[in-house]
């Protein structure tokens, strides 16, 4: 049987800091993200061109993977994020969500 190792620790502040860092959530979204959230292309396709970008929804999609959340509550999380970084964006609704993960990230999801 393997001897279990032992870890001695000497500098007890630095780590319960370390401990308490866990649970620190930093997000942020850089300006080529923010430029790129609403949809620009517009095609020649019938029907309505979509309004929010590939790379929004992708990001919305990682986001509710990562933190494990159905799609209701990603689009609250992302709303409340955009909210807490002051930037002049709306989440894409969960319908929205649901129909793009459906249609474009069958197999990367």
């Amino acid at each position: 049987m393997a001897k279990k190792l032992a870890y001695l620790i000497r500098n007890w502040s630095e780590y319960n800091k370390a401990l308490v860092n866990r649970g620190n959530l930093t997000v942020w979204f850089d300006q080529n993200s923010t430029s790129a959230w609403h949809n620009i292309n517009l095609t020649n396709k019938r029907g309505r061109p979509q309004g929010y970008s590939d790379l929004a929804i992708q990001c919305c999609l990682t986001l509710k993977m990562v933190f494990k959340l159905p799609l209701r509550t990603t689009q609250g999380f992302v709303d409340s994020l955009l909210q807490l970084l002051d930037l002049p964006l709306s989440a894409p609704d969960y319908s929205l969500l649901c129909k793009r993960q459906n249609n474009n990230y069958k197999n990367a999801i």
